[in-house]
């Protein structure tokens, strides 16, 4: 399921954008119908901070779940194991890595998808440079990985299953061995040899176990003819006192973010004054107006100065666009502040500088 997730999120769209992506070239992210512009850094911290948060609370409460459950690594291996058991133990090494590269492939352009809208990203494999390049070299380096690594790199490499032995405390709910009931052990060793990571739950615990539960249900399939719970079995306390503060603290950030969110103008309007050589008594500015809503806004650029304005004064902005130009401002009077205002609709928005 969080493989249709990922790789169709792209294809959603609302408002005319996709659900969620970062468009490089204009530096602004669509988030589910909103966009956040790289000059609004304040957003970006809130929604930093939401998700280290979250990181946090998920990880101390519930282990490794993503690890063992979400995360794209395991379900891209998982599938090429399924497809390797149909094929049977002397074909499906074969069989899996044959199958890993297809995947690779399309973890690659889902990728590219975030960045590059993906009708665009279709039209244009393998037909510009730019795209092409990306997509190869991605699909070389998942590949590669994929294949010679696979889940050695939840081992060794991931930045994330080595943060988690940090954030871990005695109540984190962790696959564990019952050594207590040691001796209603079959010593059939399955759990072992079903364990992706290579390592006997037998021993205790380890900083490699990724929580697929692979070894519970290897043991329970022979634990319930005789009507006794698996001995690798999960243990941990969910509700205690850090589930509580650390969850309200997540729930207070998303809150913060949505409410950040809800509460911005429909536009921004910045001005400055230009440094540039020009007749006297003549002023250039120039302007930049951040359309936030999904819908085409028509503007009409005034002052409410005694001044005349040399340039374009009507200004159509479409859906999460942003729009740069300058104007021309003569006096026809002494003048120390000028004040630009855009209105249209219902929306009035006024900015002054320094005249000179």
């Amino acid at each position: 399921m969080q493989a249709v997730i990922i790789t169709g999120l792209p294809f959603i769209t609302i408002n005319g954008e996709s659900a969620l992506r970062f468009d490089i070239p204009a530096l602004k992210l669509h988030l589910f119908g909103s966009v956040i512009w790289m000059h609004e850094f304040y957003l970006i911290l809130a929604a930093s901070l939401f998700f280290l948060l979250f990181i946090a609370f998920v990880t101390t409460i519930f282990g490794r779940i993503w690890c063992g459950w979400l995360c794209p690594q395991t379900v891209l291996l998982d599938l090429a194991n399924s497809f390797a058991g149909v094929a049977g133990k002397k074909h499906g090494n074969t069989v899996q890595k044959i199958t890993l590269i297809p995947l690779s492939a399309l973890v690659s352009i889902t990728m590219i998808w975030y960045f590059v809208p993906p009708a665009e990203t279709l039209s244009s494999l393998f037909v510009a440079p730019l795209i092409t390049t990306f997509f190869l070299v991605l699909w070389f380096i998942i590949a590669l990985e994929l294949l010679f690594l696979g889940r050695r790199f939840c081992t060794s490499v991931c930045p994330y299953a080595m943060l988690q032995n940090m954030l871990f405390d005695k109540d984190t709910l962790v696959i564990e061995y019952n050594v207590l009931r040691d001796s209603e052990c079959m010593k059939c060793n399955e759990c072992v040899e079903v364990c992706p990571v290579g390592i006997d739950i037998k021993q205790g615990l380890s900083s490699a176990c990724i929580a697929c539960a692979d070894c519970i249900d290897a043991c329970q399939s022979h634990t319930i003819k005789r009507g006794i719970p698996p001995l690798p079995n999960y243990r941990g306390k969910i509700r205690r006192p850090k589930t509580y503060w650390l969850g309200g603290a997540t729930a207070a950030a998303a809150t913060t973010l949505l409410l950040l969110l809800w509460s911005r103008p429909p536009l921004d309007f910045l001005i400055t004054r230009d440094n540039a050589p020009l007749p006297a008594g003549v002023n250039r500015y120039s302007y930049t107006i951040h359309n936030n809503s999904g819908e085409e806004q028509i503007l009409e650029l005034s002052s409410p100065d005694r001044v005349t304005l040399i340039g374009e004064q009507t200004l159509h902005l479409a859906p999460f666009s942003a729009m740069h130009g300058s104007i021309l401002v003569k006096p026809t009077g002494k003048l120390e502040r000028l004040h630009l205002r855009i209105s249209g609709g219902a929306i009035s928005l006024s900015r002054e500088a320094g005249f000179l």
